[in-house]
């Protein structure tokens, strides 16, 4: 069974990503981003990076407010977020905007299809996969996926001025080894706490409509940022994806 300190745990954590992403989203709209996508990326992000994430963005996200970056940019002067940003952090930037897409995705996949079985039957469940848990992540990638390339598109084509078209596949390209990276990192702890922590020693399932899944969905996202972070190095180094 469950025991009493992880539960109380599991609570803690959630409710503070919440409580996190709530003064965030609130902070931004007295500070809006000038990369407007960015306002959704840091409240996205907090909800399982919480304590981790509201400095990050207290001290460089802030940077980023259009009411900070656009005068720079009209005197024709490098915005402070990226003349301030050491480029380690404007990877780790660059990869919790990944990230963010993939929080949306997969609490949307998730909860749709706890709440519609049939959609874990329409990607596989049964027909292919014996257990649901690999047919939801199916489900989970797709949306992620779409998340992820829509969040790149409002980066990436404002910046290059691109046509829509030419923004489309830019974004493509910069999403989807990153997305990969990320889900592969968050799928990998995932099944080690469904298969092995949960199913062996603890004893016990992980059931979508508990507190410990979304506990340890919030662990899996930062298994998901290490292993896209150094994805996210090489396609910023290789300008496949902006630095912000």
């Amino acid at each position: 069974m469950i025991p009493t300190w992880l539960h109380v745990l599991a609570w803690i954590s959630v409710l503070l990503g919440i409580a996190c992403a709530a003064y965030i989203a609130l902070d931004v709209r007295k500070h809006p981003q000038h990369m407007s996508i960015m306002n959704y990326v840091w409240p996205l992000c907090a909800l399982f990076g919480h304590v981790v994430i509201v400095p990050f963005y207290l001290k460089y996200g802030r940077l980023a407010a259009h009411e900070i970056a656009h005068p720079a940019m009209q005197k024709d002067e490098t915005p402070p977020h990226k003349a301030q940003t050491p480029f380690p952090l404007k990877v780790a930037k660059g990869a919790l905007h990944c990230g963010s897409g993939c929080t949306l995705g997969d609490i949307i996949a998730e909860t749709l299809a706890f709440l519609i079985p049939a959609i874990a039957i329409w990607f596989g469940w049964q027909a292919i996969f014996g257990e649901k848990i690999f047919a939801v992540w199916v489900f989970d990638y797709t949306l992620a996926f779409l998340f992820g390339v829509a969040f790149q598109y409002f980066t990436i084509k404002p910046m290059r001025g691109l046509s829509p078209g030419q923004g489309l596949v830019q974004a493509t390209k910069a999403d989807f080894l990153s997305l990969t990276a990320w889900q592969v990192g968050m799928y990998g702890f995932m099944a080690f706490a469904h298969f092995y922590l949960f199913a062996v020693v603890l004893n016990h399932k992980l059931h979508v409509n508990s507190v410990e899944f979304w506990f340890m969905m919030q662990i899996a996202m930062f298994f998901g940022f290490m292993t896209s972070y150094p994805i996210n190095w090489w396609l910023i180094k290789k300008g496949i994806k902006e630095a912000m």
